[in-house]
């Protein structure tokens, strides 16, 4: 029979990081209709977009370009590789890159590494970038995540981690909403 008891469940830092993840989760779906989220937003679906540009590389197709638009849409141009494994890539990619900066903001090291290759993936987007919308948040995003790790090396101020924690609740809730709108409502309500 399973024990239920929660008795040595978790230590502080698991406790903390849980109420933490709980914590964004609410700022986030409080924030979501509003335009201070707009930034997070656009990252997430530069992600959502960049998994269906990695989908086309890695079935021998060629990536054309990425947008993002302001309204929070996107499109990754491509052509040739395997469409059926390109497609739902950018909804399984969003909740990987959520996944994979959830576990990356647990440890100082990885939450550095993620960050870096956060910047330099926002870098390389820029040779891909058709619109401006793309490229100026790609810039925005570097000077941003360059800022946070600036202040996390040179004071006092230990937020790099909360960051990339952030980034990944938000991924994470971005690609379940966008499979709920995308993909249940259109069958519920047809």
């Amino acid at each position: 029979m399973a024990n239920w008891e929660l008795k040595s469940c978790c230590n502080h830092d698991q406790v903390a990081f849980m109420v933490t993840v709980g914590v964004f989760t609410v700022v986030i779906l409080a924030l979501w209709r509003t335009v201070l989220l707009t930034p997070f937003k656009l990252i997430t679906v530069f992600l959502h977009e960049a998994s269906h540009a990695i989908a086309c590389k890695l079935t021998c197709g060629h990536v054309e370009g990425i947008q993002v638009h302001a309204n929070e849409g996107g499109m990754t141009r491509t052509r040739g590789g395997v469409y059926w494994l390109i497609l739902p890539a950018g909804y399984l990619g969003s909740s990987f890159w959520g996944m994979a900066l959830i576990l990356a903001s647990t440890n100082l090291l990885t939450a550095r590494i993620a960050a870096g290759c956060f910047l330099l993936a926002l870098v390389v987007v820029l040779f891909y970038a058709q619109n401006w919308t793309l490229r100026g948040l790609s810039i925005g995003f570097i000077i941003f995540i360059a800022i946070i790790w600036l202040l996390q090396e040179k004071t006092t101020v230990r937020i790099l981690r909360y960051v990339i924690l952030f980034i990944g609740v938000m991924n994470s809730l971005f690609s379940v909403y966008g499979m709920y709108s995308v993909i249940l409502l259109p069958l519920l309500f047809s």
